[in-house]
């Protein structure tokens, strides 16, 4: 498994393609956090992000045993852009868009064990604010929150989100724009302090 870990996607690809279901293993460990979070992030839903990441690894398998995929040296954009697709197909199909949610959590002071070594104040005011950021994120229109995500969370480059969405650079670099925009107007309304660059 070291000696995995050490090779490129395409050359873990061509070992799995070989019949070496380690080299998989290896991809899916490599992919499976960030690719999860993407999911979960769009979809607001556990369940379904469960049910959405397990299809996209089942579509991969299949794709790269019928050896349809093509090396790039992107593999996870083209996991990314299979999960993108795997989502708008379930939102096409549930007419019901609004039925998503995102439960928010708040700290247990007395349980938490993190708390004791840092300045608790400073703390709640960090955790305040991702939730702030978080509040603003969410309420972007889908498209804008999305390129958001990819780009901040992700660190996928404006090419990427482009290939991943299916969308023009020019489009994803219009979409981050009326995102900040929206962000900045949205902060100033609500009273919170914000830095944001692309």
């Amino acid at each position: 498994m070291q000696i995995l870990n050490q090779l490129t996607d395409d050359q873990l690809v061509a070992l799995y393609t070989d019949g070496n279901t380690k080299a998989f293993d290896t991809l899916l460990s490599r992919y499976q956090d960030k690719l999860y979070s993407y999911i979960n992030f769009v979809v607001r839903n556990r369940d379904l992000a469960n049910d959405i990441f397990q299809d996209t690894f089942v579509k991969a398998i299949v794709t790269l045993q019928k050896g349809s995929y093509t090396s790039t040296g992107k593999f996870g954009a083209w996991l990314t852009r299979i999960a993108h697709n795997l989502i708008i197909d379930y939102f096409r199909q549930d007419k019901n868009e609004n039925t998503v949610s995102n439960d928010a959590q708040e700290y247990d002071l007395l349980n938490d064990a993190s708390l004791a070594e840092a300045n608790v104040e400073d703390t709640m005011i960090n955790e305040q604010t991702l939730r702030d950021v978080r509040r603003l994120v969410d309420a972007l229109p889908d498209n804008q929150r999305e390129v958001v995500f990819m780009r901040y969370y992700q660190d996928l480059s404006f090419k990427e989100i482009a290939d991943i969405t299916g969308v023009s650079i020019n489009t994803a670099l219009g979409r981050m724009r009326y995102a900040l925009i929206n962000i900045r107007k949205m902060s100033v309304d609500n009273g919170i302090a914000l830095s944001l660059a692309v």
